[in-house]
């Protein structure tokens, strides 16, 4: 995201020799960015929660989540 910003910033600048035109665009640019992680990370919450089906066993009623190899 900050190599993004960066890029924006300096190539917003390069074109139009404004500081303040590549000051908002780079702001722009974080938005779109930050909104769009936001919505991602939204939809992977929904589609995890969607995806998981209570059984009719009622000790376990949702399977456990899966494991990355890593113990405590």
């Amino acid at each position: 995201m900050s190599a993004t910003a960066i890029i924006v910033a300096v190539w917003t600048y390069m074109a139009t020799g404004s500081f303040w035109e590549a000051f908002a665009w780079t702001i722009a640019t974080l938005l779109v960015l930050q909104v769009g992680y936001f919505v991602l990370i939204v939809r992977l919450i929904f589609r995890r929660t969607h995806d998981i089906v209570p059984s009719e066993d009622p000790v376990d009623a949702f399977p456990p989540l899966h494991r990355d190899g890593v113990q405590l």
